[in-house]
């Protein structure tokens, strides 16, 4: 993969949408806001993921077959994956590709309103099964540019999420309009654990509470961190980049919306986490950790700290993970037909 992602790279190598093939796409969850990038810098992460089951069908549009959760819409012009997979195939549609009807059904493995990445997931994996069943797939800046779509109208627009979801690995969302990505070295030894208590935040009541300025200094420092970040994952510096783990914008803003989020933090560090912060737009919190034995021992902490501010609490250890959505052809569930 190269360090720069724009606009016009290369096409997928080949097409998987035959008239009656059925496609799953599988997105992973990830973190956004990754400590003090706000909007600009983001990860992906192994373990969770959501995934869309797609194939051609008689309908005009996008018809939901399973939204994935009790909770999720059915109605497609509100469901992250078929906005995008809409917005896939109209953008093909503007290419010269004929039009067909798509239907979906969701797996929702990431949990919602947790923080971590599950809006982004479901949008990308619903615009990259479209995407595989077209006759000529278009590139992945197509999916991305679909699953921003998406994501501006269910949760906001910004590609922290949605970027590391489509490319995998650490991205730097150097800029929105136009697209302009940089991927981030990934330190191999670092572990991420992943703790989320029982509770949901929606991302636009996490984002109205940010400020709507900040003082000449704070905004210096934030930069310095995310350089820093940058600079701490080329050379696998896991000290530096636990120091720059420092949020001074979205975190003291948030952290009052979060109950146990200030102890937990305070039972990760102590525990011995590099860093920790808040996991997108909560409530799910993140510490980074150099070790599988290290990040257990975090993983325990902040369970326990939660508890004792009375909020259950599942905790997992995770890595960054390398490779962003993954397409594949499948066997159509047998209960669910086409309406051809």
């Amino acid at each position: 993969m190269t360090s720069h992602e724009r606009a016009g790279s290369a096409r997928q190598p080949q097409s998987i949408g035959e008239p009656g093939r059925t496609v799953r796409a599988t997105a992973p969850g990830g973190i956004g806001n990754l400590g003090p990038g706000l909007d600009i810098l983001g990860c992906a992460v192994t373990g969770l993921a959501d995934r869309v089951t797609a194939w051609r069908d008689g309908s005009a549009g996008v018809r939901i077959v399973a939204p994935g959760h009790p909770e999720l819409p059915s109605d497609p012009s509100r469901h992250a994956s078929a906005i995008a997979a809409q917005a896939l195939l109209e953008r093909a549609a503007l290419e010269g590709q004929r039009p067909f009807g798509v239907a979906l059904i969701l797996e929702k493995g990431l949990p919602l309103a947790g923080g971590q990445g599950g809006s982004a997931a479901s949008a990308v994996a619903g615009a990259a099964a479209a995407n595989a069943l077209l006759d000529d797939p278009l590139d992945r800046m197509a999916v991305l540019d679909a699953a921003l779509v998406a994501e501006s109208i269910v949760a906001g627009h910004h590609l922290d999420n949605v970027a590391p979801c489509v490319l995998g690995g650490i991205v730097l969302v150097r800029s929105i309009d136009p697209v302009d990505l940089v991927t981030v070295a990934v330190p191999q030894a670092l572990r991420i654990v992943l703790a989320l208590p029982e509770m949901q935040v929606r991302t636009r009541d996490a984002r109205s509470v940010l400020p709507e300025q900040v003082a000449r200094a704070t905004a210096l420092y934030q930069a310095a961190q995310v350089a820093a970040i940058v600079a701490a994952c080329s050379t696998g510096d896991l000290e530096l980049l636990g120091r720059a783990i420092d949020d001074r914008i979205a975190e003291p803003a948030r952290a009052p919306m979060l109950p146990g989020f200030a102890e937990a933090k305070r039972a990760a560090m102590t525990a011995g986490a590099l860093g920790c912060s808040i996991s997108g737009a909560g409530p799910t919190s993140f510490a980074l950790a150099s070790s599988d034995a290290g990040a257990a021992v975090v993983a325990a902490a902040m369970v326990t700290a939660y508890d004792a501010a009375g909020l259950r609490c599942t905790a997992r250890v995770a890595r960054v993970s390398g490779s962003g959505v993954v397409v594949e052809p499948v066997a159509r569930p047998a209960h669910h037909g086409s309406r051809e």
